[in-house]
């Protein structure tokens, strides 16, 4: 890029970040506006990004992008929320003078969010990250699966209603839906549609009847009356995937696989 070797120096730092929602914002380092690929990309003085290091080797790139608590698009409740968890990154420097010229300096998903001061760093994973996952999965007694992917194929369009909350106190959620089969959302989801949590989801721990017990109290207050989608979840035994989905033929466990402990038996043990 002919602006990367000028005499004078024309460079602004610009980051384009995609919530999992949807919502996309665009950000930089510039002390004014500059319209990027239709997306207006807002000065964000506050915002700096680590030292950059790029290698050709196999270790995870990452990076860290601080910033000051001082841009509407991403404020303290979004963050505490969960709202930019996973969220897709892309740092690119440009020739302010002329935006059309771009140079990518990295890319990947917003991992660890920490909020102090009036300001908040955020961990970017790069794509190398991945190569920290296990190379193969381990055998379990319980399914490996997650209900309604595309291993599980559990079709999921039936087993995800919407309610309203009645009453919510600390964990314990009570909605004016009951569910159709015991412990229906056990395992499952509670995707927050309206009020201050919403976008945001919490993990169901058990259900009975129209109380939900949730493994953590939501970001903020839950209202009554607030929209919530309650999905179905999965205990990922091997008697729930015989008798409550009827689906065997997809169950990615081992329930009867002998256990560690046939190494300490002994003949007459």
């Amino acid at each position: 890029m002919a602006f990367l070797d000028g005499d004078l120096t024309t460079i602004a730092l610009c980051w384009r970040l995609e919530r999992r929602d949807g919502v996309a914002i665009g950000l930089t380092t510039h002390d004014r506006d500059l319209l990027i690929d239709g997306l207006v990309h807002r000065a964000a003085p506050g915002m700096t990004p680590s030292a950059i290091e790029r290698s050709d080797g196999l270790d995870p790139d990452t990076m860290d992008v601080a910033g000051a608590l001082t841009s509407g698009a991403i404020g303290e409740n979004d963050l505490i929320a969960g709202r930019w968890d996973g969220a897709r990154v892309a740092l690119f420097a440009v020739d302010w003078t002329d935006p059309r010229a771009a140079v990518a300096l990295g890319e990947g998903t917003i991992g660890v969010v920490e909020t102090s001061d009036g300001g908040f760093t955020a961990e970017l994973r790069g794509a190398t990250a991945v190569l920290d996952r296990p190379v193969v999965e381990v055998t379990s007694p319980e399914c490996r699966a997650e209900l309604g992917d595309r291993r599980c194929r559990v079709a999921m369009a039936a087993r995800r209603r919407m309610a309203r909350i009645v009453s919510a106190d600390d964990t314990a959620i009570t909605v004016d839906t009951t569910e159709p089969v015991t412990n229906a959302y056990g395992n499952g989801v509670l995707r927050w549609l309206g009020g201050a949590n919403c976008g945001a989801e919490s993990a169901i721990a058990i259900s009975a009847g129209k109380t939900l017990m949730l493994t953590a109290p939501p970001p903020f207050v839950a209202e009554a009356g607030t929209r919530v989608e309650l999905i179905e979840g999965c205990d990922k035994s091997f008697a729930t995937c015989r008798h409550r989905f009827d689906n065997l033929l997809n169950f990615r466990g081992e329930p009867f696989l002998p256990g560690i402990d046939l190494l300490t038996r002994y003949p007459g043990g």
